[in-house]
């Protein structure tokens, strides 16, 4: 959960400054309203740890064996202390699993020692283990995070299984164009030289050709920089909102990210709604599990009409980048009942949907860049080829 540094005035109008846990500055101004102080300025306190958050495969058998091992009666300290010992298990992810034993021991609760190591953990996992130590069933919670993210690793390997062949693609068209501009034309090079006119497309692939070979540690520089510049500038607020923003408008891929971003905003607000934690704290959580800061951006106006009582579903029906059946599903929970059966069935729909669409957009891929390459190896042959012609032409004209 994020801590937040803040500045406030009590009842008397005397200023107080300090710090404290909330999911946001809303809920942050509502803990200190309730204890009459009255919110000015508050800032993020950014956290100490640096270590990368684990991988949902990871997660999954992490939670799975903590569900596992405490339904067969372990208690929590021999439990952590196997999963620790697990042979083959990463030496960073080992030295997390022993610094929660030890937190463990010293009588801290589990959640809490999960939160305390940064950014390992998803706020979602421990939002998940704190509403179930209130309860007492940390074991099935740990075995239905494990279902959680075994769905998250499928549908984050199936988007990279389908990238696969089409990454291929791109590589085989890159060598053969390095070959191509580095071997094959520098063979064409004198036959050039003794024209006397050289056709523009040729002075172009003559001029690439000469780049690939003598500029070829400035071409790599020049990459390298690129992919580093985009990479700080995705990492600015509005860039980064601009750049999701544009994604859900690309023909085709728009749609595909649609349907991933509403099934996975689903199957989190199933898990933690299902487990008990209120609907705002959920709303709170779910939206930085959707992935893309254009649609979390909007939950602020979600999250204030739900406060106000509107239905979930009216709330979200606005917002520009989830799916419209999400909503209608969301109704049909609302008026049954049965958000949290609803809300898990949608999930599977669009997860459903997702894969197909994925199937579908491979096979798109395929022929389209198979063509791009048939039309770069072309225009070289081409370039290649037309001075070769005129030479001959000439030639017979020359004869005649």
């Amino acid at each position: 959960m994020p801590r937040y540094k803040y500045t406030a005035k009590d009842l008397d109008g005397k200023t107080i400054r300090g710090e404290a846990e909330a999911p946001g500055e809303d809920e942050l101004y509502e803990q200190l309203r309730e204890g009459n102080k009255y919110l000015v300025s508050c800032d993020e306190v950014t956290r100490e740890h640096n270590e990368r958050r684990l991988k949902a495969d990871v997660l999954a058998d992490f939670c799975r064996q903590l569900g596992t091992l405490l339904n067969a009666g372990v208690t929590l300290v021999r439990t952590l202390n196997i999963i620790a010992q697990e042979e083959g298990l990463n030496p960073k992810t080992k030295k997390v699993y022993n610094e929660i034993l030890r937190q463990i021991r010293q009588g801290i609760p589990l959640s809490e020692a999960m939160e305390a190591q940064g950014n390992v953990f998803p706020d979602l996992l421990v939002h998940m283990m704190r509403s179930a130590e209130e309860s007492g069933s940390i074991d099935q919670t740990a075995l239905r995070m494990a279902d959680h993210y075994d769905k998250e690793h499928r549908m984050n390997g199936k988007v990279k299984n389908a990238m696969i062949y089409p990454a291929i693609l791109l590589f085989l068209l890159l060598v053969v164009m390095v070959f191509v501009m580095v071997y094959i034309i520098p063979q064409f090079k004198p036959i050039f030289d003794m024209l006397d006119e050289v056709p523009f497309i040729t002075r172009i692939v003559l001029a690439c050709s000469d780049a690939f070979i003598n500029r070829w540690a400035v071409i790599l520089a020049v990459i390298v920089i690129l992919v580093f510049a985009v990479h700080l500038l995705l990492r600015l607020p509005k860039v980064r909102y601009g750049w999701d923003a544009l994604k859900l408008k690309l023909p085709k891929v728009g749609k595909l990210l649609r349907v991933i971003y509403t099934a996975r905003f689903a199957r989190t607000l199933s898990s933690l709604y299902g487990s008990g934690i209120p609907m705002l704290l959920s709303l709170q959580i779910g939206r930085r599990t959707v992935g893309n800061k254009y649609i979390e951006a909007q939950f602020d106006a979600v999250i204030d009409q739900v406060r106000r009582g509107e239905p979930l579903s009216k709330a979200l029906r606005d917002v520009d980048g989830l799916e419209l059946k999400l909503s209608s599903t969301i109704l049909v929970g609302e008026e049954t009942g049965s958000l949290e059966n609803m809300l898990n069935s949608i999930a599977e729909s669009l997860e459903f949907d997702s894969d197909q669409a994925l199937s579908k957009m491979v096979t798109m891929m395929e022929p389209v860049l198979i063509i791009i390459m048939g039309l770069v190896i072309g225009f070289v042959m081409i370039a290649v080829l037309m001075p070769i012609f005129q030479s001959y032409n000439a030639i017979e004209t020359y004869g005649a």
